[in-house]
């Protein structure tokens, strides 16, 4: 069987956008992960979200393998983005967007209010 650190390195290597957070994408358990999973549908960002409460192994894999210690984590083309903070802080700047896009992400961006 897989170990939980192997399992991680391949939702992130077949998923070009993951997002482990408490809860899935239609049902956010925190509001963390809620706020990250509004950001990603408001770009129009194509993700897999991975619930970490399904999970104890996970949950405490998941944040030996970034060495960060909260959830969410975002991860884009295999690489450790960032949690909560980091991500609406990108957002806002307009960081996220052109990571995504420089990652080769197609953004299906609803048309501004």
């Amino acid at each position: 069987m897989a170990s939980v650190q192997d399992q991680i390195k391949k939702e992130i290597t077949e998923n070009p956008v993951v997002l482990f957070m408490k809860g899935t994408p239609q049902f956010p358990m925190c509001g963390f992960s809620g706020q990250v999973v509004q950001i990603l549908d408001y770009i129009g960002a194509p993700y897999k979200g991975v619930n970490v409460l399904e999970d104890p192994e996970l949950r405490q894999g998941i944040k030996e393998y970034a060495n960060w210690p909260t959830i969410p984590q975002l991860y884009v083309k295999g690489e450790f983005v960032g949690g909560c903070d980091i991500v609406r802080e990108m957002f806002q700047s307009g960081e996220l967007v052109a990571h995504l896009t420089e990652a080769g992400i197609e953004l299906s961006q609803p048309a501004k209010a």
